[in-house]
């Protein structure tokens, strides 16, 4: 739960709702989602590997403490290898 709220600060417009024990998987669908630009009209989608960097960028300059950027950096790494092959 406390990556995700540590998402939440990042990306404050998305409220992402979750009890206790859904809090990991509502994460990762987040940054999957982001991934692929979902919320972005199909026209104006970035790539994964745009949004990747854009999301780091935000990650690495953010006020959490190391440790929360390390597990978000992670986990976004780790999405973007589980991503299909384009």
């Amino acid at each position: 739960m406390e990556l995700l709220e540590a998402y939440r600060s990042l990306w404050s417009n998305r409220s992402l709702p979750a009890t206790e024990n859904e809090a990991e998987e509502v994460l990762i669908d987040a940054i999957r989602r982001d991934l692929l630009d979902e919320m972005t009209h199909p026209r104006l989608r970035k790539s994964p590997y745009e949004k990747f960097s854009l999301a780091i960028k935000r990650i690495a300059s953010s006020s959490l403490d190391a440790k929360q950027q390390y597990e978000l950096v992670r986990l976004y790494v780790q999405q973007l290898e589980n991503l299909p092959s384009r």
